[in-house]
Formats: C-alpha cells, sequence, structure tokens
C-alpha cells in the first residue's frame, strides 16, 4: 500500500525552495534585493562593486536550503529515501528552530543587517522549524 507523503514535510521543502529562490533573486537582481531582504547596506555595497562574497553566501545558502528541501521531500515520501535521512531532518529542524530562537547572540556578528531582518527571518526560521518537527514527529516510525 503506498502512503500519501506528509504534507507538513511538503510544506516545509516548498518553503525551503521559496526561500532558496528569494536568495537567488540577490544574485540575479542585486544590490536592492539584498536591501529590500534586509542583508545589509554592506552586502548591498559588496554586490554594487562586484565583490565575490555577497554571491557566494547566498548561493551557498540557497544550496544548503535546497538540500534541505530534498531530506524534507525524503522524509515526507515524496521521494526516494536520502542517506541519513533521520540525523538529516533532525539537524535541519534543529538549525531552523535554534536561528528562530537564538537570534539576539547572532545580531553580533552581523552588525550591518536591520532589525526588521532579524524580525522577519527568525519568525521565519520558528515558523520553518515548527513544520518541520509536526512533519518530523509524524513520520519518526517510518525514517
Amino acid at each position: 500500500m503506498e502512503r500519501t507523503p506528509n504534507r507538513f514535510l511538503v510544506a516545509g521543502a516548498a518553503l525551503g525552495v521559496l526561500a532558496a529562490l528569494l536568495h537567488l533573486g540577490c544574485i540575479v537582481f542585486g544590490a536592492p534585493w539584498y536591501r529590500f531582504l534586509g542583508a545589509g547596506e554592506r552586502m548591498a555595497q559588496l554586490d554594487l562593486a562586484g565583490h565575490w562574497y555577497p554571491p557566494a553566501v547566498t548561493l551557498a545558502i540557497a544550496a544548503m536550503l535546497l538540500v534541505w528541501s530534498a531530506y524534507a521531500l525524503s522524509g515526507a515520501g515524496a521521494i526516494r529515501r536520502l542517506p541519513l535521512t533521520r540525523l538529516a531532518l533532525c539537524a535541519i529542524t534543529g538549525v531552523y528552530l535554534l536561528r528562530g530562537v537564538a537570534f539576539v547572540p547572532l545580531m553580533a556578528y552581523f552588525p550591518g543587517n536591520s532589525a526588521a531582518f532579524w524580525f522577519w527571518s527568525s519568525a521565519t526560521c520558528l515558523g520553518f522549524g515548527l513544520i518541520h518537527l509536526v512533519g518530523l514527529l509524524q513520520v519518526w516510525s517510518r525514517l
């Protein structure tokens, strides 16, 4: 009997893909997108100067989000099982939740990011983490 893919993990994967696309939009559309999404004036200025750092960091984040989405789909049963799916989903969920609640200590390391960035990105990560957590708990016995 074929199981229906877990809706929460599929939703988590879709949200991760959307976040990755927004990051890729920063690379394509440049400084205005870095500013709008709250990455800070330093990132915008580096992008305007043609520096390698903003697109490299942004591409790395987008790639990570896409890999995490693949693991969510794997855990959901929507695609084949990826290696270490249970461990990966636990780590991914933990990172999302930790990033969502532990933003205050991170703020010191990224002083150029706006307050709006910290609020919205933390709320987003917390939401993503909770969606992943619900899905993970629902599929735990099959992983």
